[in-house]
């Protein structure tokens, strides 16, 4: 009798292996906590994001640009309770990035990179730029396909609406976080950019 004929049908199954190896590796997830290498962070309702959003909206108001900027970034949602919070906070943010001008940009990230935890709301603020970009005008939902089709003494069907148009206030939003983003580099580095790319607490 060959090798091959002395093998039964259990020894070729998948349950040949009866020592869990990961159990004897000290670093596996098996043996050690992985969620202690993250400090808890505390979840953010949609309540309280919009609750952000009124007090932002007050100091923009109040002409206090600097004030609403910082506000929106000492408290960004990272642990939020619905996608809701989130959408709602960057909405938020990007409200405040459209209201200020060009020729504000730069004295009003200096003072916040000079003053404490500049550098971390920097670091905030490219986050949500990157987070911006990634959503679009929509603040992450996709542009809807109109299911309504008009017909055209031509002959053709027109879907959707006349061309250039949807694309003007993407391309409006994108432009407004590119200059930010060009901004936050000159002013806070590169590094910004190497520590949003490896952080793990996510907007």
């Amino acid at each position: 009798m060959s090798i091959i004929q002395q093998h039964t049908a259990a020894s070729l199954s998948d349950a040949w292996r009866t020592i869990n190896i990961d159990a004897l590796v000290e670093d596996s997830p098996l043996n050690f906590d992985t969620s202690t290498l993250h400090p808890p962070l505390a979840p953010t309702s949609e309540a309280e994001a919009r609750q952000v959003n009124a007090q932002v909206r007050q100091l923009l108001r109040a002409g206090d640009a600097e004030g609403a900027l910082r506000g929106c970034l000492e408290m960004p949602v990272y642990n939020a309770e619905s996608d809701n919070a989130r959408e709602v906070h960057l909405a938020t943010v990007v409200e405040v990035l459209q209201s200020i001008k060009a020729s504000e940009m730069t004295p009003l990230l200096q003072r916040i990179y000079a003053s404490p935890g500049g550098s971390e709301c920097l670091d905030v603020l490219m986050k949500y730029l990157y987070k911006g970009m990634a959503a679009g005008p929509t603040g992450g939902s996709a542009p809807r396909t109109p299911t309504r089709v008009t017909p055209q003494q031509t002959g053709f069907s027109q879907v959707g609406s006349r061309p250039g148009v949807s694309t003007e206030s993407t391309g409006a939003a994108m432009s407004v976080l590119l200059s930010w983003h060009e901004k936050v580099v000159e002013v806070g580095g590169l590094g910004c950019i190497g520590r949003v790319m490896t952080d793990w607490r996510k907007v």
